[in-house]
């Protein structure tokens, strides 16, 4: 009675490097403080973070078919969350491309009964290239919102936080440290993590 009541989730994070523990000091990384903050025996609730380093949404999209059939059963209830990068301008591919390969990973998915999670871009450690970007999480978040999608915006809330551009901007692969990792944890947490899992919110 009691397994077959109990909830067990599976849960695929795809995204570039940043999803590792990378650049932080504690090695924990943003997903490994969201996963200390996520119940783990009721329900049972997998977390499986898959980075690629330099990711685009196009590699991406040519990917995630590949790394969730791995990882997920038909006896689970299995989640996607793409945390997008900021690397689609830089690699010259065009916002309506852009968009057009998360719709085409988040569509799929839910016809295979995989509700998914969207987490956007973090600002660039070249502001110039930051405009782009900002219109890049726009763009993504149209996506999710014109599905009823969870996005959580972490451009916005980080394009000019001091701690997070101090940080990126001396790191030597461009990604955060400590708090960084733990604004990014924040963000995630505060906006939506808990209610797309159907969860009451951890103390």
């Amino acid at each position: 009675m009691s397994t077959e009541s109990r909830r067990d989730v599976r849960i695929v994070i795809l995204g570039d490097a940043l999803i590792s523990a990378a650049g932080d000091p504690k090695g924990m990384g943003w997903v490994g403080r969201v996963t200390s903050k996520t119940p783990r025996n009721n329900p049972r609730i997998d977390i499986f973070a898959l980075p690629a380093p330099d990711e685009t949404t196009s590699m991406l999209a040519e990917r995630w078919a590949a790394e969730i059939g791995r990882r997920f059963s038909a006896e689970t209830e299995n989640r996607l969350v793409l945390a997008l990068g900021n690397t689609d301008p830089a690699a010259g591919i065009s916002l309506s491309r852009s968009r057009l390969n998360v719709a085409t990973i988040v569509d799929e998915a839910k016809r295979a009964g995989i509700q998914s999670f969207i987490i956007g871009p973090t600002p660039h450690r070249n502001p110039e290239l930051n405009p782009e970007v900002e219109h890049l999480a726009t763009g993504f978040e149209d996506v999710a919102t014109r599905r009823g999608i969870p996005f959580v915006d972490c451009f916005r809330p980080l394009v000019e936080h001091e701690g997070w551009n101090q940080e990126i901007s001396g790191s030597d692969h461009g990604l955060p440290g400590q708090i960084g990792h733990g604004l990014v944890a924040w963000l995630v947490l505060n906006r939506g993590w808990y209610e797309w899992l159907e969860l009451p919110e951890s103390d």
